[in-house]
């Protein structure tokens, strides 16, 4: 039974293919895997590698399907050019991005409540870091 499922899978895969074209399979992995991929997952900053590591492969796979590349073959030239970042980049853009729109005003009120900076933590002193644009971690 195990030859003819991958038989069986062999010939869907390469229906979809046929059928449906590279654009398309671009706009199906991002739209219901990078999407999933990226929600929520500024909540992973700071997690060791190894708990990461599970979504990078879900990512190479993405990447492979959308470049019909074999299970050994480099993924990191096809991740440059969907301009794809690592997951543990992914993470570290995304928290850039927010705490950008929280600097410039842009943000929910709940972000902008919770994230201060080092000059509205301390109004007493007058220290160097007190003109600085450092925040405080909560």
């Amino acid at each position: 039974m195990v030859q003819h499922v991958m038989k069986v899978a062999a010939t869907c895969y390469y229906q979809i293919r046929r059928h449906v074209g590279s654009e398309v399979t671009t706009q199906l992995v991002l739209a219901l895997v990078i999407s999933r991929l990226d929600y929520c997952n500024a909540a992973l900053a700071g997690l060791p590698q190894t708990t990461i590591a599970p979504l990078l492969r879900v990512q190479n796979a993405a990447a492979r399907l959308v470049f019909e590349l074999g299970p050994r073959e480099h993924v990191t030239p096809c991740l440059l050019q969907l301009h794809w970042l690592p997951v543990r980049w992914r993470i570290q853009f995304k928290l850039c991005c927010i705490m950008h729109s929280v600097f410039n005003g842009n943000c929910p009120a709940y972000l902008s409540d919770t994230v201060q900076t080092v000059s509205a933590s301390r109004p007493h002193f007058r220290l160097r870091s007190s003109s600085s644009t450092d925040y405080v971690l909560p």
